[in-house]
């Protein structure tokens, strides 16, 4: 394996000066305590590279106001208005993607070529995919007879709460603020701590072109600002993408207000081969299913390979060769495939998962644990790893592991291998692979989850449906449909038309 190079600057603090603030009604403002937290660079341990402002109820009020009060012009703005503020969104994005690519490849770790720039483009047409939509918003009629006209209009929730998480921040705040506001809501949205910069990029680009209040940012913990938010009684919607505790917690607070929450948690996919399937295409399938140039760290990663028995050595070597040619190393290096994991905790954690799969006995075919010495020790690289002789009772094999670590299962009965991947309390996606696409649907509608792919692993495009099922989430995501579900409610209007 390519273990590449990494920048090895010394343990230099460098700050942004003056700190990254928020963006409350239009304006950009410290906190109101004057805290601020630190953000770093995974790929240089102890790199800090911005300071950026700590937030807290107090500044949560100020930005749910703000866009309470900016929510009774905003819901009356044309289609038109709307679609064309969104397209300009999208535009910019565009032209601005580069940059956006750097700040996002500088605080997760992502790889430049293979990861940011790819979700910064994706970005962009989430938002130019809404803007087109936005004159789609129409009502229906109920024929109750001649001299009644009952029609329904679909109108705007209010005040969206939306807390995104650090592993594709562009793309995931996209998939809520487009939706959102071209259904004419105003938003608040809650970065994660360990990637709060390339949300504030993407806030000042939708600054440019809305009105005041309509999108607001704050920063800081999900204590301090996440909680608050979600509880606020003029926050009418709240949509959550993370982890699936935070998620329970959240429901529960929607529950106490009786408030719509869309969930999306996390995952541990299985991906299915069968013996028909053991070629190079399925191979790089299973690479990207696995999400591996993306560290793995994906809600969506088939990260449990249930690999036919006939093919399990053969397919398992072509694995080891390809995974074994990616280049680990310097996230803005334009020849890196995968970059650093995107913090500390998630090391660790990491980490954690490989010491307790070998200690019971798993084999790592290819990669292992983080190298202790050398250029790659230097900051949160994990090596892509993929793990024989597990048994699917393991931790490794049940829990989200978050990181590049694939486990393998030898399966021989399709009811039996059916059965092995429904056994989660996950439900986020699946992917099969198989030349016979009738056994391949069968399969698919006994897999209980919420996106399944046959013979591919695409990433998630705008028009998906995407979301997950048992505690993989609440709701949909993605979709014309799906905004019209999550971001507008039918109001009944009954006219008696008779003179």
């Amino acid at each position: 394996m390519d273990r590449g190079t990494i920048r090895l600057e010394e343990n230099v603090t460098q700050t942004l000066n003056p700190p990254a603030h928020m963006l409350i009604d239009g304006t950009w403002l410290p906190s109101v305590s004057g805290r601020t937290f630190s953000v770093e660079d995974p790929s240089v341990r102890g790199r800090v590279i911005a300071e950026v402002a700590r937030g807290d109820g107090d500044d949560v009020e100020r930005a749910v106001a703000a866009a309470a009060a900016a929510f009774r012009t905003w819901r009356k703005t044309t289609w038109t208005q709307r679609g064309r503020a969104l397209i300009a969104i999208a535009e910019q994005l565009e032209t601005s993607g580069e940059e956006l690519a750097r700040t996002l490849a500088g605080e997760t770790g992502a790889a430049i070529r293979t990861q940011a720039r790819p979700e910064i483009a994706l970005t962009a047409e989430i938002f130019r995919y809404f803007g087109g939509l936005t004159s789609q918003l129409k009502g229906e009629t109920t024929p109750l007879g001649e001299g009644m006209l009952s029609y329904t209009r679909r109108e705007p929730w209010g005040v969206v709460a939306a807390i995104v998480p650090w592993n594709a921040p562009a793309s995931l705040s996209a998939h809520k603020i487009a939706p959102a506001i071209a259904a004419g809501n105003t938003i608040v949205i809650k970065p994660s701590v360990e990637a709060p910069l390339t949300v504030l990029a993407l806030a000042r680009i939708c600054q440019a072109h809305l009105p005041k209040g309509v999108v607001n940012v704050v920063t800081g913990s999900g204590a301090d600002v996440g909680m608050p938010l979600a509880s606020h009684p003029l926050v009418r919607k709240i949509t959550f993408t993370g982890n699936t505790d935070t998620g329970k917690a959240l429901l529960h607070v929607a529950a106490d207000r009786i408030v719509p929450a869309t969930l999306e948690l996390g995952g541990k996919s299985p991906s299915l081969v069968y013996a028909d399937s053991d070629d190079m295409r399925v191979v790089d399938g299973v690479i990207a299913a696995m999400r591996f140039t993306r560290q793995g760290q994906s809600c969506s990663a088939g990260s449990r390979l249930f690999l036919h028995q006939d093919i399990f050595g053969s397919f398992m070597s072509k694995l080891a060769t390809r995974l074994s040619a990616l280049k680990v190393g310097d996230p803005l290096d334009e020849a890196t495939d995968i970059g650093s994991l995107a913090n500390k905790r998630q090391f660790e954690r990491v980490c954690s998962f490989l010491e307790d799969g070998i200690a019971q006995g798993a084999r790592a075919v290819v990669g292992g644990m983080p190298p202790a010495s050398g250029p790659l020790a230097a900051g949160y690289y994990a090596l892509p790893t993929v793990l024989a002789d597990v048994t699917p009772a393991w931790r490794v094999a049940r829990e989200e592991v978050f990181g590049p670590v694939l486990v393998a299962i030898p399966w021989k009965d399709e009811d039996e291998v059916i059965r092995l991947a429904n056994d989660t309390h996950y439900g986020l996606a699946a992917y099969i692979w198989s030349r016979d696409l009738g056994r391949a649907l069968r399969a698919a509608h006994e897999i209980e989850a919420g996106w399944i792919q046959i013979n591919q692993a695409g990433k998630v495009q705008p028009g998906h449906f995407f979301g997950g099922q048992k505690q993989s989430g609440l709701g949909r995501e993605g979709s014309f449909e799906i905004m019209l579900e999550n971001y507008t409610q039918r109001k009944n209007v009954t006219v008696n038309i008779e003179p």
